[in-house]
């Protein structure tokens, strides 16, 4: 394996008391940071929000499934929404890039303000049943990792402890970006909460470890000592499912006189993809041959 990818890691430790997952995710969110040009508050709220999902992602068991998370806020980001799928892929975005705040008395990007505190997170999860899961919780902090802690104990009913980070360097590039989730299994003891819970107050941010070099195994030895066992290791990266057939779809959803006015009006139609950023160009022709799909099938529809 290329140890220069993003990697998640599942474990559980405390003699299989605790589930942990485990993650980097710098190449993920600089990706994103690059398509979306992000400047660095916005890297840091929506690179968090990509870790949980990633790590959300690999929980998924078929490839088709797919979690989408929203985020909703009275901050100046507005919307954000990442979707991770069961093929270790993430993609994501945000309704405003390019945000400016003070950073915080501590030094640190100010997300909890870039965010807000007053809105909700919603997780779906799109499993192939007929009803996709759906949970959702109000913003605690705007920092993220409190306010998924908040969700996995509410709507998931898993006490859980989140710790998600990105460091952006002075360029805006990523420099780390990483999370961890420990969430207690069933018939946990309190003794086990406890040991959990003084492990984590003395953990490093994600960033801080990520960044001097520490390995995900590394990471994982400092909450559980050597009472650890690997059940899973695999790559996580980002990639959109958009393509030009799928982009022509929604042309045709528009209908014929959209697509007839389109035509008109500007001889040709571009769409661009709110997850990547790609551009697609359809042409006069190409517009005339969708409208003429859309005859056949108004016609079929009549017979």
């Amino acid at each position: 394996m290329n140890y220069t990818e993003d990697r998640i890691i599942t474990a559980t430790g405390f003699s299989g008391s605790i589930l942990a997952y485990v993650c980097s995710t710098k190449n993920l969110v600089e990706e994103l940071r690059r398509r979306h040009d992000l400047w660095p508050v916005v890297t840091a709220a929506l690179g968090r929000t990509a870790t949980v999902g990633a790590i959300l992602g690999s929980t998924l068991k078929n490839n088709e499934h797919q979690v989408t998370i929203q985020i909703q806020g009275d901050g100046p980001i507005g919307k954000m929404i990442v979707v991770a799928t069961g093929e270790r892929t993430v993609r994501g975005y945000a309704d405003e890039t390019h945000i400016e705040l003070p950073l915080k008395a501590n030094g640190k990007l100010d997300v909890s303000q870039a965010v807000g505190t007053d809105g909700s997170l919603s997780v779906i999860k799109d499993m192939g049943l007929r009803e996709p899961y759906r949970g959702s919780v109000p913003l605690v902090s705007g920092e993220l990792g409190e306010d998924f802690t908040y969700y996995f104990a509410v709507s998931e009913q898993t006490p859980s402890a989140v710790s998600v980070g990105v460091l952006v360097d002075r360029d805006y590039s990523v420099k780390s970006a990483g999370g961890l989730i420990l969430q207690v299994l069933p018939g946990a003891t309190e003794q086990v909460v406890s040991d959990m819970e003084t492990a984590l107050q003395t953990l490093p941010s994600m960033t801080t470890m990520l960044d001097a070099g520490e390995s995900l195994i590394d990471i994982l030895q400092r909450i559980f000592g050597s009472d650890y066992k690997l059940l899973d290791e695999q790559p996580v990266h980002f990639a959109c499912t958009c393509s030009k057939p799928r982009l022509a779809g929604i042309l045709v959803s528009l209908g014929k006189d959209e697509l007839v006015s389109l035509l008109e009006d500007q001889g040709q139609a571009e769409l661009i993809c709110h997850f990547c950023e790609e551009h697609y160009q359809f042409s006069g022709s190409e517009l005339e041959e969708l409208i003429q799909e859309i005859d056949a099938k108004t016609e079929e529809g009549t017979h």
